[in-house]
């Protein structure tokens, strides 16, 4: 059974998925969203955060996970993009969720959304980026 929180980080990555391939603006994702049956079981609080966070600082944000990636920013799927962007806002602005967390949900739905090997893509990406959004809590990796 899927928890509210990762309800709520599906239902994020979803709404910058529109954002990056229709232009949709956050108050049209959060209509789309809200309409959608199950939108009922989401962290509510966690999904307003989490797409407001990462759509406000989407630019910084790409500009901090695409010296880690090993491809062109472009040639990277949609969905890939989704959730590199949400797991690098999630480690940058919720230093109170453990980045190993962070990092097994981006896994999670890169494996439910992703290509067959996307998610050993996020996990490198993001690994690497743990050591730059939070070198206090990679010391003890």
């Amino acid at each position: 059974m899927k928890s509210p929180r990762h309800r709520a980080r599906e239902f994020v990555i979803q709404g910058l998925y529109q954002h990056l391939v229709g232009g949709q603006d956050e108050a049209a994702i959060r209509v789309q969203a809200e309409s959608v049956a199950g939108f009922d079981k989401v962290d509510t609080g966690l999904y307003a955060a989490l797409l407001a966070e990462t759509l406000a600082d989407i630019d910084a944000l790409r500009d901090t996970v695409v010296p880690h990636v090993d491809r062109a920013w472009d040639d990277v799927s949609p969905i890939e993009r989704s959730v590199l962007l949400l797991g690098a806002s999630e480690l940058k602005h919720h230093v109170e969720t453990p980045y190993r967390v962070v990092i097994n949900e981006a896994i999670e739905l890169a494996k439910t959304y992703g290509g067959t090997d996307g998610h050993k893509f996020v996990n490198g990406v993001l690994d690497k980026l743990v050591l730059e959004l939070r070198p206090h809590e990679a010391k003890g990796r």
